[in-house]
């Protein structure tokens, strides 16, 4: 038999599998009534029927513990078929969005991934992502990471015509920002369902198969081609094993095989394979990309990324100290709130491309990895202080507030520090009243100053006050509530040692600080420090002046609205669209004038069905504008967004991305030659985007995850909300056709009030460059000194904590317990192309040290120095370098 790639013995690999949205247009509970039976029958059917070789279970292995939570008398029967090989499991935990999570969310994925495969008999080891929207340049290092040098996708990869950016061949060397590549099996463009028909096809088959087979082999790069046979949510097919023959029958010269997915990377990796690099987020004209995905349900986006950011770098770090320092160990309990985290990620549930139950769920989920974190973070900071809530309760000597300050960085700062504070008025009784009673009254707030180690005092600026309650817990003693004045206050904190601890104890006022190094201004509608300059406008915009390199910058942070007739997947602009930019009236108060923080609040509306509240603030000695919005929108099937202009028009944007960052022009294209779906001019960022030119640049800084456009003319506008009613619809101009099942999606429009956090600083060309800098003006806006206020401390013994990395491009990624054994590992990536020596410096000295892969495998001994105070090691350019210690 011939098709459209011509004759010729191939040797075809049929893949059983199924592709399964754990949930989507359907709540998760739905899918697991059908997932349950699903894995039943599939079990049978491999137990009874040998020639039925393998299953590939989705690259996730969530199902597994989903089905066993459901059928626990079945693991040993799963064990031993994947022990066997039979069915296939992992790597992943999830089937995450890859651009949303931050870069350590995926490698958590991929631990939490590989530790279950692991415990179930073997990992597949194929990177395995068919269905994402769009995958980041890291995903080889990442593979490579865990010891995997193979990888399938479909989005994001394909332009027809363009062989050197796939569409015209199936297997391809994808190379990694360090140099490492995987060998990647490219789907056709009809994805991982091109055989799903074929074994039910009856009378049909000849000829569906000639159309399946002319797309494989036309792009086929050698002798061996896989065939997936499955399908969303699709049971496998008990026909397969017939179908193997029959296709024989048809094709005599090719062999027809049920094989596993390594089986067949195993025997095509010597093929020809050509080779590409970067991030892969552009297949229009080859399949749908869908990435209008990223502006969807924008409130769910920032309330995971505040919740991702939370655990990641201050819960987790914070308990791999306290286990370093004091042997306490809750790795169990920081699994339970990743593995909460993760499966808030999927795909589907991320993107918000999903039925309203489910981002309600997903929600639900959230709350539940915000508790574990926050009693993980406070567990933990008592045990680095020696803290006892109990003893506390059970002592009468006389205690005293403390406020404590954790570095989250590991470099030394200190600084404009802001910090709620509590001071105690009377005692909340809870239970049936007793005549024995007795109701403790206190003096509540005080003018006051707080004390540094040296005795010198530390004036306190009073931002806010308000009368609310507190609860303090102990493990052995009922909560205690209080009656509290609640104080938010600025100081200038001393300096604290990278991940380091510093105590400051309440004492007598003292007149506030007006020395020079601390001026800061606010009056009217400016704010200034030595460093900048900034003016509300009357349109609610912001000017700012850099006052270091005279340069200025008008109408930032504009708001700016305009229709959006799309649905989850796709933004599509109405027939006659308008921009309406925001043009006030604005109301101003000022909140606060210094001298360390000065802050401005402006109120009005956008537009008829949307208001908005801007809060920007300024510290005395730092060059950040930090900027919350508030946007309290009545109105439907919208965009609202906010711009940015540089001045930088032609030049490139720099974004963050997962551990590092990438060059991106703006998007210029004709709609016309892209029928099938137009692209969009939006990209995702984490973290920062940035643009500059010599002393001229500004960069825009978030807490973790956000969607922008960068025009031609140089202007930067970030995506504040799509307002759209509909998970998918099939009349689209820009898309036609259903991306998924109708479904009516209200909660997608974004009604209410979100908050929204943002920074901005001017920055030159050589900050950009440097590959450090950005990223640590954005840990000084959204990771600055960590405070935790103690009204009844007694003697606290701070752990000796102070570890610093050292190194000219390295940029800090994470410090987490170890998996197993040593007690926790230190990570950092080089984000320049050019080979760094590092070094992490502990004040306290370490045992032992191996430099590790980031699944925390194959350790190689590093040269302790200075009696262990230092590990040195080398970063190849944009190389992730794990570090474990004892």
């Amino acid at each position: 038999m011939t098709g459209g790639g011509g004759g010729g013995a191939y040797i075809f690999h049929l893949i059983p599998h199924t592709h399964w949205d754990r949930e989507w247009f359907l709540p998760r509970a739905a899918f697991q009534a059908r997932l349950v039976p699903l894995i039943d029958d599939l079990i049978a059917r491999l137990q009874a029927d040998p020639s039925f070789r393998s299953f590939l279970l989705d690259g996730q292995t969530v199902l597994i513990e989903d089905y066993l939570r459901a059928r626990p008398e079945r693991e040993s029967e799963i064990k031993t078929l994947v022990k066997s090989g039979r069915l296939q499991v992992g790597p992943w935990y999830v089937l995450a969005d890859e651009q949303i999570p931050s870069g350590e969310s995926l490698l958590r994925n991929l631990l939490l991934g590989t530790m279950d495969a692991d415990r179930l008999g073997g990992r597949l080891d194929v990177l395995y992502s068919p269905d994402a929207f769009g995958h980041p340049g890291i995903l080889p290092t990442l593979a490579r990471e865990f010891g995997i040098k193979f990888g399938v996708l479909w989005r994001g990869l394909g332009r027809r015509g363009d062989p050197e950016h796939g569409g015209e061949r199936d297997l391809f060397r994808w190379r990694g920002p360090d140099g490492r590549d995987i060998v990647l099996w490219h789907m056709p463009p009809s994805g991982y369902e091109i055989g799903a028909a074929l074994p039910g096809a009856g009378a049909r088959l000849p000829d569906l198969w000639r159309e399946v087979r002319a797309a494989l082999v036309q792009r086929a790069a050698g002798k061996h081609i896989p065939l997936f046979i499955g399908a969303d949510h699709h049971a496998p097919h008990p026909a397969l094993p017939r179908l193997r023959d029959i296709l024989s029958e048809l094709e005599p010269a090719s062999a027809f095989r049920i094989s596993r997915l390594d089986e067949f990377f195993q025997a095509a990796e010597t093929a020809v394979a050509r080779n590409i690099e970067g991030e892969l987020r552009w297949s229009y004209g080859y399949t749908w990309t869908l990435q209008g995905v990223h502006g969807t349900r924008a409130p769910l986006k920032r309330r995971h990324g505040d919740v991702e950011l939370y655990l990641e770098r201050v819960t987790e770090p914070l308990n791999a100290l306290a286990r370093y320092a004091t042997g306490r160990d809750r790795r169990a309990l920081l699994e339970s709130a990743w593995r909460t985290l993760v499966r808030a990620q999927f795909h589907d549930t991320i993107c918000g491309t999903t039925a309203d139950e489910v981002t309600a769920a997903a929600e639900r989920r959230l709350t539940d990895v915000t508790a574990y974190a926050t009693e993980l973070r406070r567990d933990a900071l008592h045990a680095l202080v020696g803290y006892d809530p109990d003893t506390t309760r059970e002592q009468a000597a006389v205690t005293a507030p403390v406020l404590v300050l954790w570095n989250p960085a590991p470099r030394p700062r200190g600084g404009v520090t802001v910090a709620d504070l509590t001071f105690f008025r009377r005692d909340v009784l809870v239970g049936p009243p007793s005549d024995g009673a007795l109701v403790r009254e206190g003096a509540g707030y005080r003018p006051f100053a707080l004390y540094g180690a040296d005795g010198r005092a530390l004036s306190v600026q009073i931002l806010a006050r308000r009368i609310t309650q507190e609860r303090t817990d102990a493990a052995r003693h009922y909560p205690d509530q209080d009656e509290v004045d609640q104080v938010r206050v600025a100081i200038r904190a001393p300096v604290v040692a990278g991940l380091g601890l510093a105590a400051l104890h309440a004492g007598a006022a003292v007149p506030l600080e007006t020395s020079e190094t601390a001026r800061l201004r606010g009056g009217g509608r400016s704010l200034e420090n030595r460093f900048v300059t900034v003016t509300l406008e009357p349109s609610g915009a912001i000017t700012i002046v850099d006052r270091r390199r005279n340069e200025r910058y008008h109408d930032l942070l504009q708001l700016e609205d305009a229709g959006d007739a799309g649905d989850a997947y796709t933004y599509c602009p109405p027939a006659r669209d308008r921009v309406t930019r925001s043009q006030g009236p604005i109301t101003v108060r000022r909140l606060a004038a210094g001298p360390f923080v000065a802050a401005l609040d402006a109120r009005w509306e956008v537009m008829r069905g949307i208001d908005a509240r801007l809060l920007i603030q300024l510290y005395a000695d730092s060059p950040i504008v930090r900027a919350t919005l508030e946007i309290d929108n009545r109105s439907t099937y919208h965009r609202l967004r906010a711009r940015l202009p540089t001045g930088l028009a032609g030049d490139p944007l720099t974004a963050g991305t997962a551990f590092g960052v990438v060059e991106r022009p703006a998007v210029v294209f004709e709609p016309g030659a892209y029928p099938q779906e137009t692209p969009v001019r939006t990209a995702p960022a984490q973290r920062f985007i940035a643009a500059a030119r010599g002393s001229r640049g500004l960069a825009l800084l978030a807490p973790a995850f956000f969607e922008y456009e960068w025009t031609e003319q140089g202007d930067m506008l970030v995506t504040l909300l799509r307002a759209i009613g509909d998970l998918s619809r099939g009349d689209l101009p820009t898309r036609p056709g259903h991306a998924a099942w109708p479904t009516a999606t209200p909660g997608a429009q974004c009604i209410g009030t979100t908050r929204i956090d943002l920074a901005v600083a001017a920055v030159s060309g050589a900050d950009v460059d440097r590959g450090d800098a950005l990223s640590h003006l954005w840990e000084d806006a959204f990771l600055p000194l960590h405070s935790l206020w103690l009204r009844d401390a007694a003697t606290l013994q701070l752990a000796p904590l102070d570890i610093a990395l050292e190194g000219h491009g390295l940029v800090f990624s994470s410090v987490k317990p170890a998996q197993i054994g040593s007690p926790m590992v230190l990570r950092c990536y080089n984000a320049t192309q050019r080979k760094a020596a590092g070094a992490w410096r502990f004040g306290a000295g370490v045992k032992t040290a191996h430099r590790v892969r980031a699944d925390e495998r194959e350790a190689v001994a590093l040269v302790l120095e200075h009696r262990g105070n230092v590990v040195r090691f080398v970063a190849e350019p944009r190389e992730i370098v794990s570090i474990m210690v004892t």
